[in-house]
C-alpha cells in the first residue's frame, strides 16, 4: 500500500503542475482546455477555501493500510511530500497560492487566445 501511496503522491504532484502550468499548453492543444479549466478551477477553489484535496486523505489512508506511521527516508516522502504538504501552510498562504494559480492561468489563456486569433486570421488570409 505504501507504493500505491507514493504513486498517488506523484499523481497529485502532476495534477498540481497541470493546474498551475497546463494553460500554457492550451495554445498548441486547444482540446486540453476541456480538462484544464475544471482542474484549474478545482485547484483554485481548494486553495481559496482552505480546503483539502481528497487525494490527501486517500494517500494517508493508503499509508496507514501499509503500516506507515510517517514520512521517512525515500525520495518521494523526503522531497515531494513537503512540496504538497508544507508544514507552514496557513489559510492566508493557501489563498495567496490560489491567487497565483488564477493569475498564471489568466496569463496562459490570454496567450493561448492571442495564438488562436493569429491562426484564425492567417487561415482567413490564405483563403482569399
Amino acid at each position: 500500500m505504501t507504493l500505491l501511496a507514493d504513486i498517488l503522491v506523484l499523481l497529485h504532484l502532476g495534477f498540481v503542475a497541470f493546474v498551475v502550468a497546463g494553460g500554457f499548453f492550451v495554445a498548441q492543444r486547444p482540446w486540453l482546455a476541456a480538462s484544464h479549466l475544471p482542474a484549474a478551477l478545482w485547484g483554485a477553489a481548494i486553495e481559496f477555501t482552505g480546503g483539502i484535496c481528497p487525494l490527501t486523505p486517500l494517500e494517508n489512508h493508503l499509508r496507514r493500510l501499509g503500516g506507515g506511521t510517517g514520512y521517512t527516508g525515500d525520495f518521494v516522502e523526503r522531497y515531494l511530500l513537503p512540496m504538497l504538504y508544507p508544514a507552514h501552510l496557513t489559510v492566508p498562504l493557501q489563498q495567496a497560492l490560489g491567487g497565483v494559480v488564477v493569475l498564471v492561468n489568466l496569463v496562459a489563456y490570454a496567450l493561448a487566445w492571442r495564438a488562436w486569433r493569429r491562426r484564425i486570421r492567417a487561415a482567413g488570409r490564405r483563403r482569399h
